[in-house]
């Protein structure tokens, strides 16, 4: 194994740019709460850069991509990066080294415990939510990581998932559902107006996403060669033919909206994940399109019919999102793009229920495990803030600090 320049430095320049993607996601976050919650918001993302990025170093790594434990963990071995060093893995990356590749996967785990907290913003203790991020990720992302991506079950079922719709997305979509369903509406919900405080600040988050997701997705080619550049070529695909899509959508029913634009792009991002590196730019334009419809219609579902308070829309964007993502891959995967991964296209029909499968396990595990975390953090410090807390808004009754000079509402 010999390190390739230029496959560590583009893996390199990856992770920074996934790293990147957790600060655009506190603005896109952050513009859409009420103004009273607007630190409270971007903090709760924030602070999963450190948190997570200590306990990957420690253990998680380890349990992700560490020696199998009966296809659903791996062992201790890497305890501490114990072994880690600058060479390479033969297992996981061959041309960079193994430090590399455990740094990029850990803005993986960052960011999909980010995506959980737009959810449950506006209610939810900010102690409470620091316990409740150490164990997901503990008992629930690191599991489902090995699961597909080091060396488990599902990866021996020849599930694909080539840059994290099932691990990142899908788990993280699901386990928000479950979070908000513990913790109960807003207090006003939906009777009470509750309107985005700053529309430009979520139009950055989202720029910044966009930006950040090359890194995403066509980082996890793990090589800066063509596979990385059908990856690139097809986020930025599907982005594009799902942010119109959704601006098309909202346009219809009122007037073209911005929101609907930049939440469409996103959508889109999620739902080419899975499928970044198995798929033909063309493939990728009705992944965009489809996703859109998809979560536009589950976001009505959700808001207007169930009256089920998903604050920002997390379910309805990444987790069904994530769910149509693995199941495009399973239709839409060709080797004439990648020879490891075969889809319906290709005649393999039977991938189509490979991704079910791993749709269901990750989804019937993320919901439970979420409940449990949150009930036993419920039982023992609360989720919830007081009434009291709530009205005056998370900025001041949980850190003491106000966004806007001041003003309250």
């Amino acid at each position: 194994m010999t390190i390739n320049s230029g496959d560590t430095a583009w893996l390199l320049v990856s992770a920074a740019l996934v790293m990147f993607m957790t600060p655009g996601l506190a603005f896109f976050y952050g513009g859409m709460a009420r103004r009273k919650n607007l630190l409270s918001t971007l903090m709760m993302s924030f602070v999963m850069i450190g948190i997570g990025g200590l306990i990957w170093v420690l253990y998680g790594y380890s349990l992700g991509f560490g020696p199998d434990i009966g296809g659903f963990i791996g062992n201790l071995s890497f305890l501490g990066l114990k072994g880690v060093g600058q060479t390479p893995s033969a297992v996981y990356a061959s041309t960079v080294p193994q430090l590399a590749f455990m740094m990029y996967q850990g803005m993986f785990a960052i960011i999909a415990v980010a995506l959980i907290t737009g959810s449950v913003v506006e209610r939810i203790k900010f102690s409470s939510l620091i316990v409740f991020a150490v164990a997901w990720l503990t008992f629930i992302y690191f599991p489902v990581a090995h699961w597909v991506w080091g060396g488990g079950w599902l990866a021996r079922l020849g599930a694909l998932d080539f840059a994290g719709g099932t691990v990142v997305h899908l788990n993280a979509g699901v386990s928000a559902l479950a979070l908000a369903f513990l913790l109960g509406k807003r207090k006003g919900f939906p009777q009470d107006q509750m309107e985005p405080n700053n529309i430009p600040l979520v139009v950055l988050g989202a720029g910044i996403l966009w930006f950040g997701w090359f890194g995403f997705n066509a980082g996890s080619a793990l090589s800066s060669g063509g596979l990385a550049s059908v990856a690139f070529v097809n986020t930025n695909t599907a982005a594009a033919a799902a942010s119109l899509t959704w601006m098309f959508l909202s346009w219809r029913q009122r007037k073209p909206a911005v929101l609907g634009a930049v939440t469409g792009a996103v959508a889109g991002l999620v739902a080419i994940t899975p499928a970044a590196g198995y798929v033909t730019p063309v493939a990728a334009i009705a992944i965009g399109i489809v996703v859109s419809f998809v979560s536009f219609y589950s976001l009505i579902l959700i808001k207007s019919k169930l009256k089920f308070d998903d604050s920002l829309d997390v379910f309805a964007c990444h987790g069904m999102g994530g769910i149509w993502g693995a199941i495009a891959t399973g239709i839409f995967a060709t080797t004439m793009v990648n020879t490891a991964g075969s889809g319906a296209v290709d005649g393999n029909w039977v991938q189509i229920l490979r991704q079910l499968a791993a749709v269901g396990a990750v989804a019937g595990f993320a919901f439970a495990g979420s409940l449990i975390i949150g009930k036993v953090v419920d039982a023992t410090l609360g989720l919830r803030v007081r009434q009291v807390d709530e009205t005056v808004g998370l900025d001041i009754s949980q850190h003491g600090e106000r966004a806007y000079g001041g003003l309250m509402r």
